[in-house]
Parts: structure tokens; C-alpha cells; sequence
């Protein structure tokens, strides 16, 4: 008999203050919370909401969670949606909150550990529904709701096949007018609820021109916090009565979830024009930001919310807007289409120290390198006319894609610059190749060396096989990933000294999926390089250490340095990541391969001065610079 009293008389004492708060101030949200006890199939969420101020009906079963009702002043939706994408656990209960904001029409849903965002936040017109009560207690069931609560007091523990509320029609002006009361007077973080949005309405015609403006303005200036000017190209895109709706929000914390290491500003303003969806706009919109000063170590980007992947799920994106930044305090974003649009402030930046010195060196290695690599291209051209050497196709092909390494890179700048993301795309993957043939080229030489140190009497393979190696296997990955697509185009290097001014170059894309492939064709292949570099640098080594032309100290020096170019461990620098160490290990990557060409030409010419200065030199009769004729004492001849 106990136990039968006992729940509804906690039913009663919970409804106690719900009446008391709907004689009092109107209730402004909804947090209704509990855990689904479903079944071990897939499981689905149905949701059927209407306009109007019926009330709402979350209800469960063995297979789906669903949502129902008439609480919505704009939102109507019929949508069966699978659960399992999400990530959710079918072999245990899951927890689930649904939150109501009437101010905003805002709906949303958080299971599984995602949140769905099933009403876009809006500004209803004249009134919303409010004041959600509970109302009678659905029947008892194995698979349902158990442990229900609103704003965390729990209704009862029960498994419940349904929770249901019904709501009133208050007015938009009324609840406004609390709401901001409530958020400026309330210092509790929990109880502060986000004022009302502003609404913008008018003919499409009479707003294309004028600066819109939300009335709410920035902390230090009696400025507005935002401003819209709409381009006169929407003209020529809609209909003659179509109406343009511009809503500003402040505070909304469904815009800022799932975001840890970035914040974005408390203004955020959807623009949307009624029966169109605007893509492409040849003329930008022009959306100006007014806030609280961002120190320059905080980058900011304009982004706009991405409902293509999935409608459900926040997704910031800064595709189709163009960052403009207006000092400290202002930010103005250009975008080509119509959506949510807000600013995204980098809180944890993570930039390159000493960018605009490392730049300056790498250009100037990279313009040197390119002429010592055409001069050691002639030069070895000539050579091969009197000589049958098989290592001087070896040093052509290397000398030929270092040469073409370095001019593209001293220009990916301009041209990111000058073409923008059309060029760069074809640029980018063209840098890609010519990085990966220089890779292997190292690699030939690696692995040719070690022949002619250890199969002195075994004739190497042809020439043409280097060159279908060397210049042929590396555009089999280029041409993978430009078939992917959305892997090459511009990049941004961000500097420590003002991250709102970012270094542009043509290369991979900072994505996932392209940092991604850098890890799988860059990354490996670099990896792979350096180790077997080291290696075969260290067989050639401990074979020829013992000879007596390894007593002159300058030759030893020389042919090491020049075998640490040729095989490619000048660049195992970019895999050691020290941080007592990270500007030095910079400025070291930067000299040492920028300046690669100029360096083993230096070595060929060095080579060469000390063969004519000592004629009866065990280092050969040659001036090629080679392994087998500068470091061998070999009688056999290539």
C-alpha cells in the first residue's frame, strides 16, 4: 500500500511548483531528460512536429524514440531518422536530454553523446509556445522511458512508454521582455537564459542596399554588434515578391557545441530568403561584426553553418566567405550564399615563429638551387657525351627534379597569391609530384651506391629503368588524389606575429582528408627515405673507411656531405619535433634543403678542383662527382 501512495504523491509535490511557476513568471525552456531502455536492433528516432501549441509527447519503445507534437511557431518536420550513424550503442540504455527554447523555436535533441538539432533556432513572429506541464503518467512497459526528469528533478523511475506536456500560447513581446530581464539581472550561469533574437522582415527589393543592423550593440562602442548589406546581384536571382528574413542571435549555445579548441562570438545572424536557397552569388554579401578586441595570436575566420553533409549536426565551415580583418575590434565577412554566419576565434593557435625569416631563406636557397642545378645539369650533359659512366643518369635525374622542386616552390607564393584556389589546385599537385620524384631520385642514388660498393662485378640495370622509376612511379599517387578531389588548392601558414595576416602557398589543403594523404604518401615515403638513407650511408662507410684516400680529412667530409644530400637524411629534420629545439631545427630544415642544389654542385666542383690539384689521386680520373669514382678505388670500369 506504501508503494502505491509513494508515486503519486512525488507526481504532486513535482507539479507543485509548475503550477507555481505558471502563476508567476512564464517558464522559457524545456529540459526534459531519462534513459532509453530499448532492445538490441537498430534503432531509429521518429520526429512529427507542427506548428501550433498543442503540446509535445516523447515516447519510446524496443526500436525508436520519438518526438511529437504542436510547440513550434515555424518548425514543421516528418523524418524517420536511423540512430545508428550517430554512433549508438544499441546493446546498452541510452541517455537522452530534449531541450525547447520557444524564443528561438529551437528544438534539440542530445542522445548517444551527439546532438541533433531537429528546429534551426528562429525568431517566432507574434507568439510561442511556453509553459510546457506535465500531464498524466503514460502506462508501465519493459522497453520505454525510465528515470524521466524535467530540469533534472525526476518525475518518477518507472520504465514509462511516454512522457506528455502540454503548453500555452504566450506572447513574443511578453516573454521577450522577461528574457532579457532575466539575462542581465541573473548572475546564476545555470539560470541565465539568452535574449530574445531580432527579426528582420521585409521586401527583398526594399533591403537590397541598405545596412541592416541588429539593435543590440558591442560592449565598447554604441556601434550595432552586426551589420548586413545584401549586393544588388540578388535581384537577378529571386522572384519579385520574395521576401528577405535576417535574424540575429546572441549567446546561443547550440552554435558553439562540439567547438573545445575554438570559440565563436556571441553574435551569430541567419539570412534566408523565403521559397530560395542562394548559392554562387557572383557579388558577395557583406556582414560586418563588431566586438570585443581579439589579440593578433588568435586567429578568426568567417564561417557559415553546413547543413549539406547532415541537417542534424553543427557544422561550421568557412567555404564560401572571405575573411576580411578590420582591426582588433571589427571583423567583415564576405560570403557568396545564404545560411547561419558567425566569426571563429582560434583560442589555442598553434603558429610558425620566425615565418617571414624562414620565408626569406627558403626563397633564396630555392632561386640558387635552381641555377646550380641547371648549371650541374650542362655540365653533366657534357660529361656524358665523353663518358659512359651509369651513375651520370642517376645525377641527371635528380639534378632535373630538384631544379623543378625549387622553381615551384619559389613561386607557390605568387601564384596562390595571384590565381587563388583555381591554380593552385593544378599547382599543388603538381608541387606534390616533382616533391615525391626528388624523394626517389634520392632513393636511386641510395640504393645505387650500395651496388657499386658491394656488386662491383654485377652491371646495373639501364638507365631507362632509373627514369621509369624516377619520374613515371610517382604520378601514380598524384593522380589517385586528384581523382579523390578537394586535396590540392591553397594552403595558410599562419605566423606568430600576426596570425591575421597567413602566408599562402600552393600545396595540399589543411583539411582532414588532405592531411591525411600527406601522412600517406609524404610522410611514408620520407620515412622510409631517411632510414634507408642512413643505412646505405652507413654500409658505404664502414667499407671504404679503411683506404688511405680517407685520410685526407677534407675528401671524407665532402663525399659524407655530398652522400647526405644525395640520400635524402638532410630531410629527416621534419620528422624530430623538439620545442627547445623547434626554431633551430627550423632554420637548420630550411638552409640545408633549400640550398640542396647549390650544395652538391659545390661538391661536384670541389670534387673536381681536388682531382686536378692531385692527379695521382685514388679518388679517380673523373670529374662526375660519383660515388664509384670519388670514393671506390675500383679498377673496373662503368
Amino acid at each position: 500500500m506504501e508503494t502505491r501512495l509513494t508515486d503519486p504523491l512525488k507526481t504532486v509535490l513535482f507539479l507543485i511548483p509548475l503550477l507555481c511557476t505558471v502563476s508567476g513568471e512564464n517558464d522559457l525552456y524545456l529540459k526534459f531528460c531519462g534513459t532509453w531502455r530499448h532492445g538490441k536492433n537498430a534503432l531509429n528516432l521518429n520526429v512529427n512536429l507542427l506548428t501550433g501549441c498543442g503540446g509535445i509527447s516523447i515516447s519510446a519503445n524496443e526500436s525508436s524514440l520519438s518526438i511529437k507534437g504542436k510547440i513550434t511557431a515555424q518548425c514543421a518536420r516528418s523524418d524517420v531518422i536511423p540512430l545508428n550513424k550517430f554512433g549508438l550503442n544499441s546493446e546498452v540504455d541510452s541517455d537522452f536530454c530534449l531541450y525547447w527554447e520557444p524564443l528561438l523555436d529551437q528544438l534539440k535533441l542530445k542522445v548517444g553523446g551527439k546532438n541533433l538539432t531537429l528546429c534551426w533556432p528562429a525568431s517566432p513572429k507574434d507568439s510561442c509556445c511556453t509553459d510546457l506541464s506535465y500531464g498524466a503518467n503514460a502506462p508501465e512497459a519493459k522497453y520505454g522511458i525510465i528515470n524521466g526528469a524535467v530540469k533534472d528533478d525526476i518525475i518518477t523511475h518507472k520504465i514509462l512508454t511516454a512522457y506528455n506536456f502540454s503548453g500555452r500560447s504566450t506572447s513574443t513581446n511578453v516573454l521577450c521582455k522577461q528574457a532579457n530581464q532575466t539575462f542581465f539581472n541573473n548572475t546564476g550561469k545555470t539560470a541565465m537564459r539568452p535574449p530574445c533574437a531580432q527579426r528582420f522582415e521585409s521586401g527583398l527589393k526594399d533591403a537590397i542596399g541598405s545596412n541592416i543592423t541588429s539593435s543590440a550593440t558591442s560592449s565598447l562602442f554604441s556601434e550595432p554588434a552586426v551589420a548586413v548589406l545584401l549586393p544588388q546581384v540578388l535581384n537577378n536571382l529571386t522572384k519579385t515578391s520574395s521576401k528577405v528574413v535576417i535574424t540575429f542571435f546572441k549567446k546561443n549555445l547550440l552554435f558553439q557545441e562540439g567547438y573545445n579548441e575554438v570559440k565563436l562570438l556571441n553574435d551569430v545572424v541567419d539570412i534566408s530568403v523565403e521559397n530560395e536557397i542562394i548559392t554562387d552569388l557572383s557579388e558577395p554579401i557583406r556582414i560586418g561584426f563588431n566586438h570585443d578586441a581579439i589579440p593578433k595570436k588568435h586567429s578568426r575566420k568567417c564561417v557559415s553553418w553546413d547543413t549539406r553533409k547532415d541537417p542534424l549536426l553543427v557544422n561550421w565551415l568557412v567555404d564560401g566567405c572571405e575573411t576580411l580583418v578590420r582591426g582588433a575590434e571589427h571583423t567583415e565577412c564576405m560570403c557568396n550564399h545564404l545560411t547561419y554566419f558567425t566569426v571563429l576565434v582560434e583560442m589555442k593557435p598553434r603558429p610558425v615563429r620566425h615565418l617571414l625569416e624562414l620565408s626569406v631563406i627558403t626563397s633564396m636557397g630555392c632561386a640558387i638551387s635552381f641555377i646550380s642545378c641547371i648549371t650541374l645539369i650542362v655540365l653533366l650533359c657534357k660529361k656524358r657525351r665523353r663518358s659512359n659512366e651509369q651513375s651520370i643518369p642517376i645525377h641527371l635525374g635528380l639534378a632535373v627534379s630538384l631544379a623543378l622542386l625549387s622553381l615551384l616552390f619559389f613561386f607557390t607564393g605568387v601564384l596562390a597569391n595571384v590565381g587563388g584556389e583555381s591554380v593552385c589546385t593544378w599547382v599543388g599537385a603538381v608541387l606534390h609530384y616533382v616533391l615525391l620524384s626528388s624523394f626517389t631520385w634520392m632513393g636511386i642514388e641510395a640504393f645505387h651506391t650500395f651496388w657499386l660498393v658491394y656488386m662491383v662485378f654485377s652491371p646495373s640495370p639501364k638507365s631507362y629503368v632509373w627514369n621509369l622509376v624516377g619520374f613515371v612511379l610517382p604520378i601514380v599517387p598524384v593522380v589517385i588524389l586528384t581523382a579523390v578531389g578537394d586535396i590540392y588548392g591553397v594552403r595558410e601558414v599562419v605566423p606568430s606575429d600576426d596570425i591575421s595576416n597567413p602566408y599562402r602557398m600552393c600545396w595540399m589543403k589543411g583539411t582532414s582528408k588532405a592531411l591525411l594523404a600527406h601522412y600517406f604518401t609524404n610522410m611514408t615515403v620520407l620515412t622510409i627515405l631517411v632510414l634507408s638513407g642512413i643505412v646505405m650511408l652507413f654500409l658505404v662507410f664502414r667499407e671504404i673507411r679503411t683506404r688511405d684516400e680517407w685520410k685526407q680529412n677534407r675528401v671524407a667530409f665532402l663525399s659524407i656531405w655530398g652522400l647526405s644530400c644525395l640520400f635524402g637524411t638532410t630531410w629527416g629534420l621534419a620528422l624530430i619535433n623538439i620545442e627547445p629545439l623547434s626554431d633551430f631545427i627550423h632554420f637548420l630544415f630550411c638552409i640545408l634543403n633549400s640550398f640542396q642544389g647549390f650544395f652538391l654542385m659545390l661538391r661536384f666542383f670541389m670534387l673536381d678542383w681536388m682531382r686536378k690539384q692531385a692527379s695521382s689521386s685514388v679518388l679517380g680520373s673523373t670529374s662526375s662527382g660519383s660515388t664509384r669514382q670519388h670514393m671506390l678505388q675500383c679498377q673496373e670500369k662503368s
